[in-house]
């Protein structure tokens, strides 16, 4: 039912790969680590403030009518994994990917506590002393405090961090972010000190349908057997290939794959066992690359083609997502407006004969600092506002509900009209509510509605 798998000790290595993931590794650390105590115009950079339903992204304000925003960016983030993947395999998941990142991190910690990948071995052998208990005890240290310190960055995301932190340490957060907090820097602890390679070859879905994103001229990892068998060490390379059989790049791979038999869906493209092999070919005097990255064809002889129609298609829709997403950011307005009628009454009788409808103006401040708006009607002749301020001060992210009341006379009878009520017939006129800021008419929102009076009892 289960067979339990030997643990992966891998080796370091350096080269021009590592020394990429490396470089990866941090940007992608500090923009996780960094980005949520960053602050523009007095508010958390990068926000998602769930409770309110609002985004906040690098001084945009996002709001659930904006979902269409968090599509085009879903679409764009899933087409390039297909482009990508198309191009160079599976450069998402040696460089990018939380898991590979943050496993890398783990391994650093526990070379730290519990040296290279020899000692490690030779103390995870070892009885039970008080040399093993410490260096366990540190790395258990350093992983618990980093994977909670990730825990609670993540919810910082979703709670402002620089208040977050503060009632965490003074034991006054709530139960939610205590929860999370503990959730996520669990899972942390979890997958990138204990799983590792195990998320990659048994939970990571990516692993299995990738190899339909492949063909023939896609870049992935090569063994050249040609070179390589008949392998072999010695010094009479004669009758041997180029391959030593030193198995480093076994030893350094974090999935503990032999790339030597083939491409394998455990494979994540970190190039470390290119690394290791060019290192070890430069020691005997070999060519370089006898594992490199390179395409089906080129290793059968045949010509390659990255430019195909895949990668073409791929390519262009991101384009064009891209293109729409920017232009539907420089087009879109600070400003949401929703006009609700009175639900209590049609049309209201005033003892003068003039009508009356009332109506509640939801209007939305999208921008991050406080704005005065104009309220203004576009209706037939005889309509018109009543008691209604010239301006409506909203605050900055913020809705505000502005009673809106509008007048008219008592319209002539409709003979077409139908449906009476009290010996009076409701007449439908269409109306709309223009709102624009006062300080920029160019940011202006229009709403239709209707207004409802009675005209003379019907014939």
């Amino acid at each position: 039912m289960y067979v339990s798998e030997a643990k992966v000790y891998p080796r370091e290595v350096s080269g021009k790969f590592q020394r990429l993931r490396v470089r990866a590794a941090w940007i992608l650390m500090l923009l996780f680590y960094v980005m949520p105590w960053i602050n523009l115009a007095g508010e958390q950079a990068l926000l998602f403030d769930l409770p309110r339903r609002q985004f906040h992204v690098f001084g945009l304000n996002f709001w659930p009518q904006d979902l269409i925003f968090l599509a085009a960016i879903l679409l764009v983030l899933a087409l390039s994994l297909f482009f990508f993947t198309a191009l160079a395999g599976r450069l998402w998941c040696g460089y990018a990917c939380p898991q590979t990142v943050w496993t890398e991190v783990f391994l650093a910690l526990e070379r730290i506590a519990e040296g290279n990948r020899g000692q490690r071995i030779k103390l995870d052998q070892s009885p039970w002393s008080w040399k093993k208990l410490r260096a366990k005890s540190l790395k258990q240290f350093f992983w618990i405090s980093f994977a909670m310190w990730t825990g609670m960055t993540f919810v910082g995301f979703f709670s402002p961090i620089r208040t977050l932190l503060p009632e965490l340490v003074q034991l006054r957060a709530g139960g939610w972010e205590v929860f999370w907090v503990g959730f996520y820097g669990l899972a942390t602890y979890g997958n990138a000190g204990y799983l590792r390679e195990q998320v990659c070859k048994y939970m990571c879905p990516y692993a299995r349908f990738q190899g339909a994103m492949f063909d023939a001229n896609t870049l992935i990892i090569s063994y050249d057997p040609e070179r390589g068998e008949k392998r072999g060490p010695g010094k009479n390379r004669a009758a041997l290939g180029d391959c030593i059989d030193c198995t480093l790049c076994v030893q350094v791979c974090p999935t503990g794959i032999d790339i030597r038999d083939g491409l394998q869906n455990n494979c994540i493209a970190c190039g470390a066992c290119i690394d290791a092999c060019d290192q070890v070919m430069a020691k005997v005097g070999s060519p370089l690359g006898l594992i490199r990255y390179s395409t089906e064809n080129a290793m059968a002889g045949k010509p390659t083609q990255q430019l195909r129609p895949r990668v073409i298609v791929y390519g262009a829709i991101l384009i064009g997502l891209l293109a729409a997403i920017g232009i539907g950011l420089l087009l879109r307005q600070p400003l949401m407006v929703d006009v609700l009628r009175d639900r209590n009454a049609l049309y209201r009788v005033l003892s003068d004969g003039e009508i009356e409808n009332t109506y509640t103006l939801k209007i939305t401040n999208k921008s991050a600092n406080s704005r005065n708006f104009v309220v203004a009607l576009a209706a037939p002749a005889g309509l018109k506002i009543v008691d209604a301020a010239p301006q409506v001060a909203v605050p900055a992210r913020s809705t505000l509900s502005y009673p809106v009341t509008v007048r008219g006379q008592r319209m002539e009878a409709d003979a077409r009209s139908n449906t009476a009520a009290q010996g009076l017939i409701p007449k439908r006129v269409e109306i709309a509510f223009s709102v624009y800021a006062a300080d920029d008419k160019a940011i202006l929102r229009s709403h239709s509605s209707a207004f409802f009076a009675p005209t003379k009892e019907a014939p």
